[in-house]
């Protein structure tokens, strides 16, 4: 039975995440901040197992996984992540939240593999896999706007671009991936796609990642985005 790993399953696409594979008969390790208040998650039916982990702190990152070290898993899934002040104009950027929102979306990510990499090299199917957004991709820039939220991204974008390179002589490969416009918490009501289809589509690119095609970015359903 294959194991994925997920951050930030409390809730939207990592709650998602957890229900499909659980339902899949994956064995699923979910983490979040608060799992005693993360109802739906704890309400999931399958080989589901809840750990506490606050990504901004590395240190708690560091010891879950020297906690794990002898867990093998097949899937590890960066999903956890933060949008940041709206709006974030010219003349009034929280500068302070800019670094929180980098730390969480760009470093912690980083830190989740850099602490679980042993992990991914001991399972059957040697795959990383990052949630980004489109807002991270320089080349599709054309609205602007979005100071924090599309730096932090494309910083995520960088380092995994970089993971994948790295990673390769170790079997692993790596992939980072756009949801789309989901109607979740922080994508709003008016979102394009629930977070089933989204996740459904997510998942069949994560099915389809190898070494011959590590270090893409890619639109959850498939098609490659422009860094």
């Amino acid at each position: 039975m294959p194991t994925v790993f997920i951050t930030g399953a409390n809730r939207g696409l990592g709650l998602e995440f957890a229900r499909q594979y659980a339902a899949d008969g994956w064995r699923v390790m979910a983490t979040c901040r608060n799992p005693k208040e993360a109802k739906e998650l704890k309400a999931l039916s399958g080989d589901v197992s809840i750990r506490a982990l606050d990504v901004a702190d590395h240190g708690k990152i560091q010891s879950l996984a020297k906690s794990l070290k002898k867990e093998p898993i097949d899937v590890l899934l960066c999903n956890a992540g933060v949008y940041g002040p709206r709006p974030d104009k010219l003349g009034g950027i929280d500068y302070a939240a800019w670094e929180e929102v980098m730390r969480i979306n760009a470093m912690s990510p980083l830190k989740v593999c850099e602490c679980f990499r042993d992990h991914v090299v001991a399972s059957d199917l040697k795959k990383i896999a990052a949630v980004s957004s489109k807002m991270g991709s320089i080349g599709d820039n054309e609205s602007g706007g979005g100071y924090i939220y599309r730096s932090s991204k494309a910083a995520l974008n960088s380092a995994m671009k970089s993971l994948a390179v790295d990673k390769k002589l170790r079997g692993v490969s790596v992939v980072v991936l756009h949801p789309g416009w989901v109607r979740t918490d922080m994508g709003g009501p008016n979102g394009l796609i629930d977070a089933d289809t989204s996740v459904a589509g997510m998942r069949r690119v994560i099915d389809g990642l190898n070494l011959e095609n590590t270090g893409r970015f890619c639109n959850y359903d498939g098609t490659e985005i422009p860094w």
